[in-house]
């Protein structure tokens, strides 16, 4: 095994991290941005006003993809393992 080898598997997991926390993400700056751009409107600066419109949409988007998520984490881990077997 060589670094190589290892820069490909930190690849894989980064990658497949951002992958995943994509759509959280997005969903929450989307959630955030409109939800800014209200208060800015109405002058209203409630803090609970941002977090719980958030926390609904995470919560949708898990609900949504968190079987997509869940496989890509596995896949994964399958990888690293199999990349572990033929290593050895």
């Amino acid at each position: 095994m060589d670094t190589s080898h290892l820069m490909e598997i930190f690849k894989d997991a980064i990658m497949t991290g951002l992958l995943v926390a994509a759509p959280i993400l997005a969903v929450s700056i989307v959630v955030g941005l409109f939800i800014s751009i209200i208060q800015a409107a109405t002058s209203i600066n409630e803090q609970t006003m941002t977090f719980v419109p958030k926390l609904i949409a995470i919560g949708l988007v898990l609900v949504v993809t968190g079987a997509w998520m869940l496989q890509e984490l596995v896949d994964l881990v399958n990888r690293i393992f199999e990349f572990i077997a033929t290593t050895i």
